[in-house]
């Protein structure tokens, strides 16, 4: 188990990456379209939404599920994109595998 002050760390860095995500997001007008539309959220809820961690953890669910969104947010901020899915977990994330038949 980590040390709390280490969890509160790892936390407010995921948090950050997830915000920045958020903010790549809604420089594009499609992309933030595709999200919204995805989240059931107005554009207006987005302030209060973000401040709830599983918010923040869907946003980086969101971009997971799109490689080449994934790869074109990490190269935007300079993160590697292990890193984003790193924050994705430390937000409570879920770890998903697809359904195979």
């Amino acid at each position: 188990m980590l040390h709390p002050a280490r969890n509160k760390g790892r936390r407010e860095r995921a948090e950050a990456i997830a915000i920045q995500a958020l903010g790549f997001l809604g420089q594009d007008p499609d992309r933030l379209g595709n999200f919204l539309a995805e989240s059931g959220l107005g554009p207006e809820s987005l302030r209060e939404a973000a401040k709830q961690r599983d918010f923040l953890a869907g946003v980086l669910d969101h971009l997971m599920r799109d490689e080449a969104l994934l790869l074109a947010f990490a190269l935007s901020v300079d993160v590697e994109p292990p890193a984003i899915v790193r924050a994705h977990a430390d937000l409570g994330g879920r770890n998903w595998e697809r359904d195979v038949p």
